[in-house]
């Protein structure tokens, strides 16, 4: 009797394992044609992820515009509007679906924004804020190197 309990309790174990691993790490992908991993989203979360990518790069040319004028407060204001804060509408279904580097690399970029957002406030020198926006843009050249974003077969 025990040990039908005991190896039930390891099979259950192994199979939340498994779906740990497929939710948290792994994601819903595939390799693609291009030789980027493709991640297969349903419409709206492919629209919900690209939207967030289409902010990051409106927020870089913001930004640099910004800092061409020396109007530090609009650089932060840009920044902060694409950090943290802009997480919060992203539902728990999509970030299953997402490769953990992929997730790393978007918090990781949120992050960025923020700190870019905190330095133009305390510092207010443009050279560092292009700096750090230069910086922050090699997350969204090794994400669009690395991955795309597909429709998930119905």
């Amino acid at each position: 009797m025990c040990k039908s309990c005991w190896a039930i309790v390891v099979i259950l174990l192994l199979l939340i394992a498994g779906g740990v691993y497929k939710f948290m790490f792994q994601g819903a992908v595939t390799q693609s044609s291009d030789g980027r991993t493709a991640i297969l989203l349903n419409g709206g979360e492919r629209d919900l992820v690209l939207s967030e990518m289409r902010a990051f790069l409106e927020t870089a040319q913001q930004i640099t515009d910004a800092i061409a004028k020396d109007d530090m407060a609009t650089v932060a204001k840009s920044a902060r509007a694409v950090g943290h804060a802009a997480q919060q509408g992203v539902p728990g279904s999509l970030m299953g679906k997402l490769p953990m580097p992929f997730k790393r690399m978007g918090l990781d970029t949120h992050s960025k924004f923020d700190e870019l957002a905190a330095d133009a406030e305390q510092l207010g020198d443009g050279n560092h804020a292009l700096g750090q926006l230069s910086t922050l843009m090699q997350n969204c050249v090794a994400c669009h190197s690395a991955y795309r974003i597909e429709a998930a077969a119905k």
